[in-house]
């Protein structure tokens, strides 16, 4: 690793895979120079532009769509948008990038995500407003606010469904980013099929699905709780007749 003032070369380890023509992912390094705000994506896209121009991999910045670029740095699945070089250089100055795991490579970094969307659409993400929509607004108190643990911050990313082991061994399982936006709706006291939800997340490839290891939770960008909210749905499920019988009554003064 050579330095130059505030600049200085790195080494970016890259998964390479063409499935039209490799029979397997192998791993090419690209030299770059970078600077202290460098990020991972600064520097793919360098490589693109100056090197390789058949490195494939997704990203939406700036384009209003966060949480596209989501990659595995040194086995740790984060968006490359936001994480300098520097930060993750080991002592050779070099760093490793691979497509999220446990998904199929469409080629390079760019993963098949479509039990990602399935398992999302299979939760009804909308919401469901009651019959009775009031003339004016909905009053959520700051208590109801505050216990949806800021799921409505969750970008879709995908980094925390593919660090889930259960995932990779099951793709009927609903999944950590299905649960928390399913979590976000069941806590919502304006959503109307509270019953129909609670059904859905109590299945065997459900909620209690979950082994509790907390990859979610180290995978997150956004730094959000799935496992918490998984926990929730646990509960609220076993005492479904009374949530629901609730929620019921509870819309009544929204």
């Amino acid at each position: 690793m050579a330095t130059n003032g505030t600049s200085k070369t790195a080494v970016i380890r890259i998964q390479k895979f063409n499935p039209d023509k490799d029979k397997k992912p192998y791993l090419k390094e690209y030299t770059v120079t970078v600077t202290p705000d460098t990020t991972i994506l600064d520097a793919l896209e360098e490589i693109k532009a100056t090197q390789d121009g058949t490195l494939t991999f997704r990203r939406s910045c700036r384009h209003a769509i966060c949480g596209s670029c989501a990659m595995n740095v040194n086995g740790h699945n984060t968006l490359v948008c936001n994480q300098r070089v520097n930060a993750h250089l080991d002592k050779k100055g070099m760093i490793t990038v691979r497509p999220l795991p446990y998904l199929p490579i469409v080629k390079d970094m760019v993963v098949d995500r479509t039990s990602f969307w399935d398992q999302y659409q299979r939760i009804k993400p909308w919401l469901v407003p009651p019959e009775d929509v009031p003339e004016t607004e909905f009053r959520m108190t700051p208590e109801e606010v505050k216990a949806l643990n800021d799921a409505e911050k969750c970008i879709m990313c995908g980094a925390c469904y593919s660090a889930c082991t259960v995932t990779a061994m099951n793709k009927s399982y609903i999944g950590p980013h299905a649960l928390l936006k399913a979590s976000l709706r069941i806590q919502d006291p304006r959503d109307s099929i509270t019953d129909e939800r609670l059904v859905e997340i109590s299945g065997a490839d459900g909620a209690y699905r979950c082994h509790t290891i907390f990859n979610c939770i180290d995978a997150c960008p956004k730094n959000l709780n799935p496992t918490q909210a998984i926990e929730t749905l646990r509960k609220l499920a076993q005492k479904r007749a009374a949530y629901v019988d609730a929620r019921k009554e509870r819309q009544k003064t929204l």
